[in-house]
């Protein structure tokens, strides 16, 4: 059968994004206290086509997932970005893995709890490969009254923390999760210290951006983070947004 697809194209128009999407795959999730995590996973797939070429064929984004089967985690990204780029000719190739993650935890009156936490991991590779993990953290309030009228300075019932991060070298999810949830105790237990269990009017999505924002800038392990607290309320929400590179320690 003649293949179209890999057929010349004259008319000079690059494609930016062609490819599959809202794949529901199993995937494997490297895990710290139980070495791995099976979740499933939604995967977007797609790469450029430059104007030379007609089209892609679609059914090799699949087999290339497929011969992943069972491997699939942060550590073969680059070798799937490698294998589309290749096999379907691109000049970029890119790798979109959302999937739920859970982390046990101990709580004072049901025992042992899993908590639910969001993950994208979204993989280029162009000339050189990017990889970007992103974390949703929910922010909740102690206090029964703190949870009937939301935060003086921020209308609402929180809330979340949207964590992205570059890697400069290998570190757990589960650790950015708890420097993440570290840091909201720690400015929720300073304020209720301050006003005597009641928060007082300093804390805001930004007081909290900021202060996820200096737990992170000191992981050596990351190059890059981006942090983002929004305040839920019915019809809108309040956000603030924080991002920097993270500089080696003098002696690294």
């Amino acid at each position: 059968m003649k293949d179209i697809q890999s057929e010349r194209d004259y008319r000079r128009i690059n494609i930016r994004k062609v490819g599959v999407k809202t794949i529901s795959y199993p995937i494997t999730v490297l895990d710290k206290a139980r070495k791995q995590q099976h979740t499933v996973a939604t995967v977007n797939m797609f790469v450029n086509l430059p104007h030379e070429f007609k089209g892609t064929h679609m059914s090799r984004f699949i087999e290339i997932l497929n011969q992943f089967h069972g491997q699939i985690d942060v550590q073969s990204f680059h070798r799937i970005l490698e294998e589309m780029k290749v096999r379907l000719q691109a000049e970029a190739a890119h790798l979109e893995i959302a999937f739920a993650y859970f982390l046990p935890r101990m709580t004072g009156q049901d025992g042992l709890n899993a908590g639910r936490y969001e993950c994208r991991l979204h993989g280029s590779l162009a000339q050189a490969d990017d990889l970007e993990l992103q974390l949703t953290v929910p922010v909740s309030l102690p206090l029964k009254e703190q949870l009937a009228s939301g935060l003086p300075r921020s209308r609402g019932h929180w809330g979340q923390a949207l964590v992205a991060v570059r890697f400069r070298h290998f570190i757990w999810i589960e650790d950015i999760i708890t420097l993440v949830e570290r840091a909201v105790e720690q400015v929720i237990g300073q304020e209720q210290g301050q006003s005597r269990g009641e928060l007082s009017g300093s804390l805001s999505v930004e007081f909290l951006t900021r202060q996820i924002s200096a737990s992170l800038a000191e992981v050596s392990a990351l190059k890059w983070f981006s942090v983002t607290v929004e305040n839920l309320f019915e019809g809108y929400s309040t956000f603030a947004t924080a991002s920097r590179p993270v500089s080696l320690p003098l002696n690294g």
